[in-house]
């Protein structure tokens, strides 16, 4: 069910993308804004791993270095069924983790230094399958697809606008053309916003059940997740200079809590819901 929920959705991003296309330059636009869409999607299927690596200024840890965190994540990806992934270490205070990588023959699972200093090895474990679970789902490609459409939208969107305001195309319809191109440029991100935030979401539930399976014990998670959201309300300010928003929907914890309306675009779900329903499925393994 979540993976039909998240084709037809990228399927609408991707209509919004080319009607953005088709604005700026009629069925050719359409045509052109395809390929475009093509071309960085497979930039992002190939490059977005290493530039969120990068972006934190991650290193990977040698197993002499931490032999524990490395059992623990291969005794996990087992679990999973996949290889185990590379670890790498972000030198953030923010207590997070997440997880990259095109397939999970090349992932990469990344905890902060924050998040070792808060976190027993148990609620660690919890965490860590739940990045597991995100490469065992292909969430990570899915993610960085519709972060690369949901940015194009909006930069074609506007470009649709200006076109139309200073220049002609084949199936300009004069004033009302102006108006739906600058309708689009206000509603078109907006719904590329909501559609990003839905992927994101439903992609979470999804990873806290599998990966309540794969460590075979929610609550552990589930008490990660409390001493998280935690941190995120206390460190507000540092998480501000140390995260990008643009790659926040990969964190495991929405890092950057702002106000009550700008928490209705959060890309994660309530943490108190999905605390909720870890609490749930423990009880119904029987692990409370």
């Amino acid at each position: 069910m979540h993976t039909i929920k998240t084709v037809l959705l990228l399927g609408v991003l991707t209509g919004l993308f080319l009607m953005a296309g088709k604005l700026i330059g009629g069925q050719t636009g359409m045509i052109i804004a395809f390929f475009f869409a093509m071309a960085m999607n497979f930039f992002a299927y190939w490059f977005s791993d290493k530039m969120a690596l990068k972006m934190y200024k991650a290193k990977e840890i040698p197993y002499e270095e931490a032999p524990w965190l490395h059992d623990m994540v291969a005794e996990l990806a087992r679990n999973a069924g996949i290889p185990k992934p590379r670890v790498y270490l972000a030198p953030m205070d923010i207590p997070n983790a997440f997880a990259t990588g095109r397939n999970p023959k090349n992932a990469v699972v990344a905890v902060t230094s924050g998040i070792l200093n808060i976190l027993s090895p148990d609620e660690l474990r919890g965490v860590l399958a739940h990045e597991i679970a995100h490469i065992k789902n292909r969430d990570i490609l899915i993610s960085s697809i519709a972060a690369t459409i949901g940015g194009a939208i909006s930069m074609i969107a506007e470009m649709a606008f200006w076109s139309n305001l200073f220049g002609n195309n084949e199936e300009d319809n004069g004033i009302g053309g102006l108006i739906g191109s600058l309708l689009l440029m206000i509603l078109a991100p907006i719904a590329a916003l909501i559609i990003q935030m839905a992927i994101s979401r439903s992609r979470e539930y999804a990873a806290d059940a599998t990966g309540a399976e794969i460590c075979r014990c929610p609550m552990s998670l589930a008490k990660a997740l409390e001493k998280l959201e935690m941190a995120a309300q206390q460190l507000s300010p540092v998480a501000s200079r140390e995260v990008n928003p643009g790659t926040a929907h990969m964190m495991i914890v929405n890092p950057l809590k702002g106000t009550s309306i700008a928490s209705l675009f959060s890309t994660h779900p309530p943490t108190q819901e999905r605390i909720r329903r870890l609490y749930e499925l423990a009880r119904r393994m029987g692990t409370v």
